[in-house]
């Protein structure tokens, strides 16, 4: 249920998306807070692991870099993968429809900050195979 009046949301506080890479927590989304340009949340990556490529038809997102160290791809216009190292502080933007992936290179884990605009395409990882629903306050 949108409760409008979410306008302070810690991941642990709302429903994440679980996977056998990791997990995403929509801290602010239409069905979290009435958001209703774009959508975004916390992504944690364990050591090692990571989301394959993949794009959003229709959407643009941009990933930052909170904690961690990995690699990061995204094609360019022609579909050519450009790889580069990336760690705490960057920021990732991902063009419109844009092939992408990211793992997680380093020892530990790795967190980002991810937005969709507009909001929807993140609701498609409910579709994967290995998705999982995690609740609020769940592990």
């Amino acid at each position: 249920m949108t409760d409008k009046s979410k306008v302070f949301v810690y991941p642990k506080d709302v429903s994440a998306f679980g996977f056998d890479w990791g997990r995403l927590a929509l801290t602010v989304a239409p069905e979290v807070n009435g958001a209703t340009r774009f959508s975004g949340g916390v992504v944690d990556l364990p050591s090692g692991k990571g989301h394959t490529r993949h794009n959003h038809p229709g959407a643009e997102e941009i990933i930052f870099v909170i904690s961690g160290h990995g690699e990061q791809m995204v094609e360019d216009e022609k579909g050519n993968p450009v790889v580069a190292k990336v760690g705490p502080g960057c920021t990732i933007y991902v063009p419109e429809s844009r092939f992408h992936s990211t793992l997680n290179t380093g020892d530990g884990p790795m967190q980002l900050f991810v937005v969709y605009s507009p909001a929807g395409p993140e609701l498609v990882l409910r579709e994967l195979p290995d998705f999982r629903l995690i609740p609020a306050g769940g592990k």
